[in-house]
């Protein structure tokens, strides 16, 4: 009987890391996570921001805007590619994100543009900053600096041939 008593406590508290882990944010019916930047490079004056919104609700919204105290100005970017060549361009009217959907803002496609840092992002640090949502309303988050060679599509990614089964 004290061992299920145990078990079940060491589950329970496992539970409870995996969730104190979790950097989400909520503000009605629109979850955000994995909200994270690169760390600066020497020099480097702008900085691009990440993360995954899922809308819960049953009509879309929109992240209308971002703001910063990191950044002499925050801008919402989009890449597109015409005739081979990418080019970032500032979305007008906000990023809409669907009913019942998720949008990825991720390298090479939607993304935060930090413009003119007031001082460099640093690996292990965090950037305060509050999203703007046409509908849900305004949440403060923290981005979290990762290392400039941070590559999230390759986190997942594991060669599975070399091991003994």
């Amino acid at each position: 009987m004290n061992i299920r008593k145990f078990a079940f406590i060491a589950a329970l508290g496992l539970c409870t890391a995996g969730s104190a882990w979790a950097k989400d944010y909520k503000v009605g019916q629109i979850e955000i996570d994995d909200v994270w930047v690169r760390a600066s490079a020497p020099g480097q004056s702008n900085g691009a921001g990440y993360m995954d919104i899922d809308n819960d609700a049953k009509t879309e919204d929109r992240l209308l805007s971002v703001s910063s105290d990191a950044a002499e100005r925050v801008e919402l970017h989009s890449v597109l590619t015409e005739n081979g060549v990418s080019k970032m361009r500032q979305v007008e009217g906000g990023i809409v994100v669907p009913a019942d959907a998720e949008v990825k803002l991720s390298p090479g496609g939607y993304h935060v543009m930090f413009i003119k840092l007031r001082a460099p992002f640093k690996d292990g640090a965090t950037v305060p900053a509050t999203l703007k949502f046409e509908k849900a309303g305004e949440v403060a988050v923290q981005f979290k600096v990762m290392p400039a060679s941070h590559n999230p599509g390759m986190s997942m990614n594991h060669d599975h041939g070399a091991m003994k089964h």
